[in-house]
């Protein structure tokens, strides 16, 4: 009996389901989580609030574009946890004196 032989789907990036690359929304991805490590690691400290607010509030932006734009569930749920990280760091670093100081 004769079978089939299918070639396997092509790897085109982690965050790409669909089988379609998407740099363009992989680099706002990677944008706003390193965004949201840098506001949650600067949110405890009060002298560092300038920074811990413009990163928070970078963050949220680019986040929220990317969420405007992105096209697959892994894409999205990433966003999603980086846009709370720095939204919640955001929320901290203006608790503690706000963008200007």
């Amino acid at each position: 009996m004769a079978q089939i032989m299918r070639p396997a789907k092509p790897r085109t990036g982690l965050l790409a389901t669909d089988g379609k690359p998407h740099p363009l929304q992989d680099t706002l991805l990677a944008v706003t989580l390193v965004l949201a490590v840098l506001t949650l690691a600067t949110a405890s400290f009060r002298g560092l609030h300038i920074l811990t607010s413009w990163a928070g509030l970078l963050g949220v932006l680019t986040g929220g574009y990317g969420q405007l734009i992105s096209a697959t569930t892994r894409e999205r749920f990433g966003l999603v946890l980086g846009l709370g990280a720095s939204a919640f760091g955001l929320y901290l670093g203006m608790n503690h004196g706000g963008f200007f100081g």
